[in-house]
């Protein structure tokens, strides 16, 4: 068996027959029963819940599919007997098919490795596949993704945002137009199976980066030395340039501990003044010092702070996703005037530090992609002395760290979500001197005009109020999305109630502080 997979290193080697079982039916789950089923693959799905689309869709596509619990292994699938199983990210090391694959001695491939070996069905005109950029990072991959490949495509390649930021890769390995690049977010999940590769030709990208580190998803990885082992596998057999992260000496570390291939260079980034092989700022300017011949003594201009913030991208975390980005494009020689041009139309998708209004002196910013501490330690960088409404699932994440860093310089916190008395508690002990409001609302409609009632009491001319959650959402909300527009339509609808009233003291007081 082994012999044979080895062998499956190509869109044209004989897939025919080849026992697959897929584990879970979302998105990426379909992707990969309807490659397999394309390649001739027998394939068996095997899932929680269906999507009744993707449903109605498998036997069209010719794939069979099983429905249950998978609190332990379906006689079906032990039936079928896979050869290969193919893991959707949702399924954790200590899933229980998860553990019985690896039992059994059967192969476990992630969807990222499958892509890989397929990577040729539609190939470049000198007859190769499209080169792929890895992206990683505990925050800023799907922004760093979409600036990355908006720059690729400034410069004249055809280039497509896949993975982790929504399109399955496998959808574009397969797209008949083709590519030049495929620049892959790729979450913790997806980079734990890419570690499991034991293939002939495992997966070798011109580029890759990991653009930060703090604890996140330890209740998936186990443990935080877990999460970030994970994280490293993007560094695998990198080719050309592995993009680091120069003030997060985690992902320096991993550059110094991975294997890649001889002749990659580290590549650094951060907001200060660039060395030989770096981007980073001088005097207000973005330069390039990494991807020119006389770096020893000169850089490339790339753009400005001032056009940034013109653009609403100058925030510090901002900033240096736009320089890892960079990185990436030059290191496919994209010249700088196209990453200024690429810029120059950029803009960052809603919930990502988005100014919803301002009204009676008050600016209200949506930052609810913040779903972890280290994404809102950012956020509260950018708008120090915020009004924070912080809370939600904090997935087995110690938030007292940020909350006696970032949150002693709040004005005040309105605390959300099911896991507030971690939050609550935190202030009590490390920041006792910022007011601590909770919003105890036990329906999903209410809170968010909860939330918006209290700011506008606390909030005074020239404040910021900011919803930075540092949390998950699926306590109260059906994502991080739902989230932010709900926070964005309750304060609309304030802002339209007391429209012309000039009194601001006319606004209820906030009840009494928690605690």
């Amino acid at each position: 068996m082994t012999a044979r997979l080895d062998a499956l290193t190509s869109w044209h080697a004989d897939w025919k027959g080849l026992r697959v079982a897929v584990l879970g039916l979302s998105t990426t789950g379909f992707s990969v029963a309807d490659t397999l089923t394309e390649l001739g693959a027998e394939v068996l799905v095997v899932t929680e819940r269906a999507d009744e689309e993707y449903e109605r869709l498998l036997p069209v596509i010719g794939a069979r599919l099983w429905v249950g619990s998978l609190a332990e292994v379906p006689a079906e699938l032990a039936e079928f007997a896979p050869e290969v199983v193919v893991a959707s990210p949702g399924f954790p090391p200590q899933h229980p098919l998860i553990e019985w694959t690896q039992r059994e001695g059967i192969a476990l491939w992630g969807d990222i490795e499958l892509a890989w070996r397929v990577r040729d069905k539609v190939v470049r005109a000198d007859g190769s596949p499209a080169e792929w950029m890895l992206i990683t990072g505990t925050n800023g991959k799907t922004t760093t993704t979409q600036l990355t490949a908006t720059m690729l495509v400034a410069g004249g390649l055809r280039a497509a945002p896949v993975g982790n930021i929504g399109t399955p890769v496998l959808d574009a390995v397969r797209d008949p137009a083709g590519f030049d690049v495929l620049v892959v977010e790729l979450s913790s999940h997806q980079l734990w199976y890419l570690g499991l590769q034991s293939g002939p030709q495992p997966v070798s990208p011109h580029a890759s980066v990991c653009l930060n580190l703090a604890d996140d998803h330890l209740e998936w990885h186990g443990s935080a030395e877990a999460y970030r082992a994970a994280k490293a596998h993007v560094y695998d057999l990198t080719r050309v340039a592995c993009v680091y992260n120069k003030a997060d000496v985690a992902t320096r570390e991993m550059v110094e501990d991975a294997d890649v291939v001889d002749g990659a260079r580290a590549i650094g980034f951060d907001l200060g003044v660039p060395g030989p092989s770096d981007l980073g700022v001088v005097d207000g300017i973005l330069v390039d010092r990494a991807f020119l011949e006389d770096r020893r003594t000169s850089a490339l201009e790339l753009t400005t702070v001032a056009d940034l913030a013109a653009r609403g991208l100058a925030a510090p975390h901002v900033v240096a996703n736009i320089l890892a980005a960079a990185a990436l494009a030059r290191s496919l020689d994209v010249p700088p005037r196209a990453i200024r041009e690429a810029l120059e139309t950029f803009r960052l998708d809603p919930h990502r530090i988005e100014v919803v209004a301002v009204a009676e002196g008050v600016t209200w910013v949506d930052d609810s992609k913040a779903t972890n501490p280290h994404a809102a330690s950012s956020s509260l960088t950018a708008y120090p002395g915020a009004v924070w409404v912080v809370g939600g699932l904090l997935k087995g994440v110690d938030i007292s760290e940020l909350v006696a860093g970032r949150g002693r310089t709040a004005k005040a916190a309105i605390v959300i979500g099911a896991d507030r008395t971690e939050v609550v508690a935190a202030f009590a002990r490390h920041a006792p001197a910022v007011p601590v409001f909770e919003v105890d609302a036990p329906e999903t409609e209410g809170v968010m005009a909860r939330v918006v009632e209290l700011a506008a009491g606390i909030a005074r001319d020239g404040d910021v109020v900011l919803l930075a959650p540092a949390a998950a959402s699926f306590d109260q909300f059906s994502s991080y999305a739902d989230r932010g527009t709900r926070f964005a339509s309750a304060v609309r609808e304030r802002i339209g109630r007391t429209a012309g009233d000039d009194d601001r003291r006319t606004d209820p007081p906030p009840r009494e502080p928690a605690g």
